[in-house]
């Protein structure tokens, strides 16, 4: 298993545990997520969710490079498996903490951008990668306009592996709501603020959620249904994006 998952209390700590590849997903990983959030739905103990990621070194670093996704043939059709991942997609609306360490980039925005906030450590960085590789960043663009003002989200995302955000930069512009000094520190204070939420009815708390999410989701959905022909029309074939990898600079700055 990829995913690990322990209750305490009314409060379920979910670990990414893939260290060994940065917790990128595989086929098998987003199914787990898939089934994991359609659970806890369904289990009343449960009442707040702290999702983090294995290791010091990622968070996660979005769609593992040696998953293969079959395509379907037409020009408006696109096979996404991360577009399961979250805990929106599965309709779970019990909050969810992102407890983030290390690198969070490209398909981490699809969970980042279904929690509801971010705990980091100081050693998070931030980064969208998909220009750099000849692909066109649609889901996690969309993400990112969502979650950091126009010009940042813009940046992030066509600058691609040229610059990282750092935690306290992501704090400043209101991606993170609290920082922490270690790996260990961010997971304690999500579970401590979780501990703390889960203490107010779950009724109150779950349809608080539930509004905030009617105030965003109508753009959020048209702007999704456009992704699939932007990413076909854009993206380079996947033999000059495998190239574009391996030739990939491991320079960038930090912000």
């Amino acid at each position: 298993m990829s995913v690990r998952t322990t209750v305490t209390g009314a409060v379920a700590l979910v670990t990414l545990d893939r260290p060994e590849r940065h917790n990128a997903i595989d086929l098998a990983t987003a199914a787990e997520l898939g089934a994991l959030w359609r659970r806890l739905r369904q289990d009343d103990s449960v009442r707040v969710i702290v999702l983090t990621g294995a290791g010091e070194q990622a968070f996660c670093t979005g769609i593992d490079r040696s998953a293969e996704v079959p395509q379907p043939s037409g020009p408006c059709a696109l096979d996404d498996p991360l577009l399961t991942v979250g805990p929106k997609a599965a309709d779970l609306w019990k909050p969810v903490i992102a407890a983030v360490n290390g690198m969070a980039c490209g398909g981490a925005f699809y969970l980042l951008g279904e929690a509801e906030f971010v705990i980091a450590a100081e050693n998070a960085v931030f980064f969208d990668p998909h220009t750099s590789y000849g692909m066109v960043s649609a889901y996690e663009a969309m993400e990112l306009v969502q979650l950091l003002p126009w010009g940042e989200a813009a940046r992030t995302a066509l600058l691609g592996t040229a610059e990282r955000i750092s935690a306290q930069r992501a704090y400043q512009l209101g991606l993170v709501t609290e920082l922490a000094a270690t790996p260990a520190g961010a997971r304690q204070a999500a579970l401590r603020t979780a501990a703390d939420l889960a203490r107010h009815p779950p009724g109150a708390v779950q349809g608080t959620v539930r509004a905030l999410w009617a105030a965003r989701e109508t753009a959020r959905a048209h702007a999704r249904a456009l992704a699939p022909q932007l990413i076909r029309l854009g993206s380079a074939p996947p033999e000059e994006q495998a190239a574009l990898f391996a030739a990939r600079r491991r320079e960038h700055r930090l912000r």
